[in-house]
């Protein structure tokens, strides 16, 4: 896989895998291994890794899983993401897990973990809990409790005893991973049509189902491409996309967004693969405490994570600086709390901060994309043509 089409041809097809081939296969290859499957956002899959395991994302059916058995286990008003999911594993296409990792998103998160524990699916589930507490000597020490729990049940299902130098090992894996996506977002702040939102996107979705010693190789190659003049320039925007961290909006509305004059130079799609801002230290004789510390010191803001002291609306309003942006986009899953409670705190913020701003909801199973692709289009001609009126104004 040597030309670009062909690199991205292949993320696309493992990307929306919903039978998890590679990873089902890198567990059959040899025995010991495991395979632990972890719902968005964020999940340190380093120490997976370093246990001898692979660490799978699981981001729902999207558009292409019909839904019906899992309709029954929610109610119609809240999010899209765990009818799908439930779906999946009742379809028996997550029998090859050994375990669940349930980040602390939300309440329908922690809901969905215990219908896993009630089902018996998998050989362990784990709600995990991200500390809220940002002092290292506190949250830090608390994060580091919950990595060893994980580590623990990983350890009685294969025996392995992970040491400094395997998580260091696996440290330097990621750091590289997060680097070469920080690169390709760069290249795309300043030549966004070499390479398409949409193909960012499938090449970071596919690496969360894949080694990462495999992606890390495909990343290589993207890199070393996307380096040269390619593409043609368009007369487009460049925007920020924000609140799509958890439920995955269809391909077709990522695509949708660009086509209708906006390219997007900074994204939340797949947070978990760029939450850490820079490297997390592969040095130290305390890797755990590296990796809470990476996650207390360096994460990338999220309505999923209480930075009270640091907050959120700010920190947006620098990516979009420092991204050349425009404006923002905020698209938020139906019914996601998180996303939608935030929504009114960062579009009051810049109002008054003058940064140009339009908000829709989706659903991952949404097809029909025509309404957001006018009020996109829309925005985009207005940022062109009233480049000067306050933000206020043009929100309306």
């Amino acid at each position: 896989m040597k030309d670009l089409p062909t690199i991205i041809q292949f993320c696309k097809e493992h990307a929306f895998d919903l039978d998890f081939t590679r990873s089902k296969q890198w567990k059959a290859e040899k025995e010991g291994r495991v395979a632990v499957a972890y719902l968005p956002i964020y999940f340190p899959r380093e120490i997976i890794h370093a246990a001898g395991g692979m660490a799978v994302g699981i981001f729902g059916g999207g558009d292409r899983k019909q839904i019906i058995k899992g309709d029954a286990y929610y109610q119609s008003y809240i999010c899209h993401i765990p009818r799908s999911v439930i779906e999946l594993a009742l379809d028996k296409q997550f029998d090859h897990f050994d375990g669940f990792i349930f980040p602390s998103i939300c309440d329908v998160i922690r809901n969905l973990s215990g219908i896993f524990k009630q089902k018996k699916i998998g050989k362990f589930v784990k709600y995990m809990d991200f500390p809220q507490n940002f002092l290292p000597e506190i949250g830090g020490q608390y994060y580091q409790q919950e990595m060893l729990h994980i580590l623990q049940y990983i350890k009685e299902i294969n025996g392995i005893e992970v040491t400094t130098e395997r998580l260091n090992h696996s440290i330097r894996l990621y750091n590289r991973n997060r680097q070469m996506i920080k690169f390709m977002y760069d290249i795309r702040q300043e030549y966004p049509w070499r390479l398409s939102i949409e193909d960012v996107y499938h090449i970071i979705r596919a690496g969360t189902v894949m080694p990462v010693e495999e992606h890390n190789e495909l990343l290589e190659r993207v890199c070393k491409h996307i380096q040269n003049d390619l593409g043609i320039p368009q007369d487009k925007v460049k925007v920020v996309v924000s609140g799509a961290f958890c439920e995955q909006p269809a391909v077709g509305l990522i695509k949708a967004i660009e086509e209708a004059g906006c390219y997007v130079v900074d994204d939340d799609y797949m947070l978990g693969s760029r939450m850490i801002l820079g490297d997390i230290d592969a040095t130290t004789d305390k890797p755990l405490e590296a990796i809470a510390n990476a996650y207390i010191r360096q994460s990338q803001y999220s309505s999923s994570i209480y930075d009270v002291k640091d907050p959120k609306e700010f920190r947006l309003a620098k990516i979009v600086k420092d991204r050349g942006a425009a404006g923002v986009i905020f698209a938020s899953a139906s019914f996601c709390d998180p996303s939608l409670l935030d929504a009114p705190i960062f579009q009051n913020a810049f109002n008054k901060m003058g940064i140009r701003y339009i908000a829709f909801q989706y659903s991952e199973n949404i097809n029909q994309f025509k309404v957001i692709k006018e009020q996109v289009g829309a925005f985009s001609d207005s940022i062109k043509l009233w480049e000067d009126e306050p933000a206020e104004i043009l929100a309306q």
